[in-house]
């Protein structure tokens, strides 16, 4: 007895092997699950064996709802990645001035007046009175649905035609894949010439470079070609690759009418300087736009971080309704593997009542019929985030941002999985 205690485990011996120097003695160790809890389980496993359409098409239910919840979360994550990437070029440092408000139309019910466009003349004055250390920026949009044609070759309707200065590249997180920017006798003078974007570059001239003294058209105007900006994709609503950069200055000389606003990007040389660049930039905007003082400005200040957190803001909202929507699939999958276990209990009950004239008792049981449920929804669990991780990070391919696994969501997913196969196999 004493030599089977030291061992700390339970053994079958004989006095014989005890007693000896060496007793040889053989150890079973106890297993950890009850012999009853290793039948239910091949029992469970056996019934969905038998119903396997049954026990499938449940599991496809819990499936859909873990794959819209997994699926929508990674790729708005994804998009978070992105949006993260795309704003940290540009620093958090910038701010950007617009005419109207924030807003496009009106908040809480108000009607907002119209704004005047920022005209050139006002952008331009800004530039130069605006006395912080900052580089600023002024563009304007030509065309939002131009063609650009070279020889028999032409792009869609869509491409974006785009008035910049000498710093818009800096300050947009453009690079230049090759060739050059605006010189600035360029952009005294209003010169025809044109960078290209990648989408723009892969129409016009797939198989040779587009920097090499080549012309292209926009509408009845001749521009030379003198750089091609590197792909950084199209996303949130951004023309992305899909736009070409002219001088703002021929902007206001062939394409300006009444109604062209210019934009003003600030970027300020010391971050720590950004709210008082904010507040010099507003005083001296109402100025030049001739605002009254107890009167709203007729243009907006936005900070490149506060667009950020407008953005990520929405994605919450979306992540919500994301997490609804799969609560209530989750909720329909309940009420379908409740009721295939209730047709189970009934298509069963020779099986229960023999195996309770054998001894067995209710919650023996009942726990054969819940370990099947908790099965079928482990199984559905496990199928929907595989397909909802496949799904999400499909977006995240295309998007170009890196492979995507929400844990958290994965954890969350699994646990309300369970929770309702608990709930429906014990109902």
């Amino acid at each position: 007895t004493t030599c089977c205690r030291s061992q700390g485990v339970i053994c079958r011996w004989s006095q014989e092997s005890c007693s000896s120097r060496n007793p040889g003695i053989t150890f079973r160790p106890m297993k950890l699950i009850p012999a009853t809890t290793r039948e239910n389980i091949r029992i469970a496993f056996q019934a969905i064996r038998s119903q396997v359409l049954r026990a499938v098409l449940t599991m496809s239910i819990i499936a859909v709802g873990i794959m819209a919840l997994v699926a929508m979360i990674t790729a708005i994550k994804a998009f978070e990645n992105k949006l993260k990437s795309e704003f940290s070029r540009l620093g958090r440092d910038a701010f950007t001035i617009r005419s109207g408000s924030p807003m496009d139309g009106g908040s809480r019910g108000q009607v907002l007046k119209e704004s005047k466009p920022i005209s050139f003349e006002q952008a331009e004055r800004f530039r130069r009175e605006f006395n912080i250390p900052a580089q600023v920026s002024v563009s304007a949009l030509a065309m939002g649905t131009s063609t650009i044609r070279h020889g028999s070759a032409k792009t869609n309707p869509n491409v974006s035609l785009l008035g910049a200065d000498e710093n818009y590249l800096t300050l947009s997180a453009y690079e230049l894949a090759e060739g050059r920017t605006f010189s600035p006798n360029e952009m005294s003078t209003g010169a025809n010439v044109i960078i290209l974007g990648a989408d723009v570059v892969e129409k016009l001239f797939p198989n040779i470079s587009a920097v090499a003294d080549r012309e292209v058209f926009v509408g009845s105007h001749q521009f030379r070609i003198i750089g091609v900006l590197k792909s950084k994709g199209n996303t949130f609503g951004f023309a992305g690759d899909n736009q070409c950069l002219i001088p703002v200055t021929n902007v206001r000389k062939q394409f300006a009418t009444s109604l062209t606003d210019y934009t003003i990007n600030i970027h300020v040389d010391d971050p720590g300087r950004l709210t008082e660049a904010g507040t010099e930039a507003m005083g001296l905007m109402r100025a030049i736009r001739h605002d009254m003082r107890n009167a709203d400005p007729t243009f907006h200040i936005r900070m490149s971080n506060a667009l950020v957190e407008e953005l990520l803001g929405l994605m919450s909202s979306i992540t919500l309704g994301g997490l609804l929507i799969s609560v209530i699939t989750l909720l329909s999958a309940g009420i379908g593997l409740m009721n295939i276990m209730l047709v189970s209990v009934t298509e069963r009950t020779r099986e229960i009542g023999i195996r309770k004239s054998r001894g067995a008792s209710s919650a023996t049981i009942r726990q054969q019929f819940l370990i099947e449920s908790i099965v079928i929804g482990q199984l559905g669990g496990v199928l929907g985030i595989f397909l909802g991780i496949l799904g999400g990070n499909t977006v995240s391919f295309i998007i170009g941002t890196p492979f995507t696994i929400p844990w958290l969501w994965i954890f969350l997913g699994t646990t309300i999985c369970f929770f309702v196969s608990v709930t429906s196999g014990y109902y």
